[in-house]
């Protein structure tokens, strides 16, 4: 530490009062801010030496960090600055007074400048000052987009949590797409090309896995592969997908002000999304049983009394395939190696005689590290699949590995060659014909 706990918070209460007296923009005038920090240290310095200070208060042992803290926690986001902008930081963990981050290797690391819990509540308090939501007694459960849109916040203090307790989820800034997922080995090049064929064909399928397993990584690089003529409507709590749309738009839940009115739930939203004439609606993420009567009830329009043996049958006929993903245990990894994040099976739903459904395996990866292989199995209805498919182009050609899918993302043509675009996203190259 750089002095007693009340020091931070004297000297830091005395320079916003002089911030607000001389009315400063501390995002603006950072350079006047800190001069009133310097000025606000030396004071309390000059009293400390002196013995004037209340409750025997002592000097800083490094003033100058203690300025830097200050002027950080006013003009920006205290001693969480650092790893906003840091591009190798996945996730930050706010405990308390404690601060630990994830890095994209996917191990646990400590924050080793020293905060305090007041200090990290008034980082969530700036950073939810840009949103419409907040957190205190009458709200003490926030979800919101932050920085920019560039993150995702989750924040709980008591009586929800025993103390504050926030997590930040940084987005990516690369761009997300198949080639890029098969040149980190996360999928197959034959299982690339499938899920591609999968996306030309307007099928259903549900992307599954635990967090940070690369769900939105693979959610964004199937967007990218849609066809660039396709209505693309994305419904979300808090907005995390990214991927260029040309034609289509996101959607955000809202959650109830404090009267309890004005809330829209994703229900609400996917309700709404199907009278838009969509060719896909992107609902993520749903989480635990809701999911059925999320996505059920609100395609059938059946209400919340929906029996069983109805929603399986539903279920059945609604989704084609299933993708699902798996990551590595960080404690079982060596200090250099970094953590795979994997498409482990590839499922195709298969409708059953009776109110019920099975699952057959299309690709399947016995364990993280091992090859991505075609099981064998062709999916039900091939032949809707194939006529979405560039002339000549076969799905025992595809599964067999045999023949690329063609990747250009035509999300990322200018306007005028997107108008001339025909309901396939890319050209028809050579390797579609061998």
């Amino acid at each position: 530490m750089t002095g007693p706990p009340d020091a931070y918070a004297s000297i830091r209460r005395a320079v916003l009062d002089a911030v607000e007296e001389a009315k400063l923009d501390p995002r603006s005038d950072t350079e006047a801010v800190r001069a009133l920090v310097v000025k606000a240290v030396d004071g309390y310095q000059r009293a400390a030496h002196a013995g004037t200070l209340a409750a025997g208060g002592m000097a800083l042992s490094d003033p100058a960090a203690m300025v830097t803290r200050i002027t950080q926690a006013i003009c920006d986001f205290g001693p969480l600055s650092s790893l906003f902008g840091r591009s190798d930081v996945e996730e930050i963990f706010i405990e308390g007074d404690r601060v630990l981050y994830l890095d994209q290797g996917g191990r646990l690391r400590g924050l080793a400048a020293p905060t305090t819990e007041a200090e990290n509540h008034q980082v969530i308090d700036q950073l939810l000052s840009q949103t419409q939501r907040h957190l205190d007694a009458k709200s003490p459960l926030v979800q919101a987009r932050v920085l920019q849109g560039a993150a995702r916040l989750s924040a709980a203090i008591p009586p929800v949590a025993d103390r504050l307790s926030a997590t930040l989820r940084k987005y990516t800034l690369r761009k997300e797409t198949l080639p890029y997922l098969l040149e980190r080995d996360s999928l197959s090049g034959a299982a690339a090309s499938f899920l591609w064929a999968v996306m030309q064909s307007r099928r259903s399928l549900i992307v599954s896995g635990p967090p940070g397993a690369g769900k939105t990584s693979l959610l964004s690089a199937l967007l990218a592969a849609t066809p660039a003529n396709h209505c693309i409507r994305c419904a979300e709590e808090i907005r995390e997908l990214s991927a260029p749309i040309t034609h289509g738009s996101y959607y955000e839940a809202r959650p109830p002000a404090l009267d309890g009115s004005g809330e829209i739930s994703l229900r609400d939203l996917v309700k709404f999304l199907l009278a838009m004439r969509p060719d896909l609606i992107v609902v993520g993420e749903v989480r635990g049983g809701e999911a059925f009567e999320l996505l059920v009830n609100a395609a059938i329009m059946a209400g919340e009394n929906v029996g069983e043996s109805i929603v399986r049958k539903v279920f059945s006929t609604a989704l084609d395939f299933v993708v699902h993903l798996d990551r590595d245990d960080v404690n079982r990894l060596g200090p250099d190696e970094e953590v795979r994040r994997q498409v482990m099976e590839v499922l195709a739903v298969v409708p059953a005689m009776t109110d019920d459904f099975s699952t057959e395996p299309i690709f399947v990866r016995e364990a993280l590290g091992k090859p991505l292989v075609w099981t064998g199995a062709y999916p039900p209805e091939v032949e809707l699949i194939e006529r979405s498919l560039p002339e000549g182009a076969t799905m025992t050609a595809i599964l067999e590995g045999r023949i690329p899918a063609p990747f250009a993302d035509s999300h990322d043509a200018d306007p005028a060659q997107r108008a001339r675009m025909p309901g396939r996203s890319v050209p028809q190259p050579e390797a579609w014909h061998r």
